[in-house]
């Protein structure tokens, strides 16, 4: 696999925000999201084999680990490395955009579906089959850059009725939106979601890596 980064952080994102957590982010996207904080993993990474990174996530001490990217997904080893990590006892979690089809990722494993709102500028990119497989520990998540990204989410959510499915996510697009406006439209709005603020960045900034 080509992998861009293994790093061990708290993690920011998701109902498991504030956790530590080793993070395996692998190289690829096809997706240019216009507020993408990871441009880098477009192409930069290292060929890695699946003992190299299983050493590397051992080594690091830590049962939850996040596969991530770029797109992980792409890479198809990556479902090979997923279900030698749940054999292993560890906790994993995946954060994919929508786009590439989850059925062949082991389902012991947490999906966190990144579902692209219209300031994203990829809003088709979804594939729709996908939230038919989502279960009850999976997540669903939508980077909101303003009001009409609210009020798009808030549609398709009801549309799809994805609180009954799974947890759901509202994520302020940092720097774009006031965490606080967010959080009024969702109180006004009675939501059954939960505002997802990108603690690392609170924590370390938001230019740095590895953290």
């Amino acid at each position: 696999m080509k992998v861009c980064e293994i790093f061990t952080s708290i993690q920011g994102e998701s109902t498991y925000a504030g956790t530590p957590c080793t993070f395996v982010r692998l190289t690829g996207c096809n997706l240019r999201c216009s507020y993408c904080d990871t441009a880098y993993a477009y192409e930069e990474g290292t060929e890695l084999t699946e003992d190299e990174i299983m050493d590397r996530i051992k080594g690091a001490g830590l049962k939850t680990v996040e596969i991530t990217g770029g797109e992980p997904l792409l890479q198809p080893e990556a479902a090979s490395l997923v279900r030698r990590l749940l054999d292993g006892g560890f906790k994993v979690l995946i954060e994919t955009n929508g786009s590439q089809d989850i059925r062949g990722i082991d389902r012991r494993s947490v999906i966190i579906l990144d579902i692209k709102t219209p300031g994203s500028g990829e809003t088709d990119a979804l594939l729709q089959s996908n939230l038919a497989l989502l279960e009850e520990g999976d997540e669903v998540k939508f980077v909101i850059t303003g009001r009409e990204d609210y009020e798009w989410a808030r549609s398709f959510i009801r549309e799809h009725s994805l609180p009954e499915k799974c947890k759901v996510l509202f994520a302020p697009a940092f720097g774009m939106l006031d965490p606080a406006a967010l959080s009024a439209w969702i109180v006004a709005d009675r939501l059954d979601v939960r505002l997802n603020l990108q603690l690392h960045k609170y924590i370390y900034g938001p230019h740095l890596r590895g953290v």
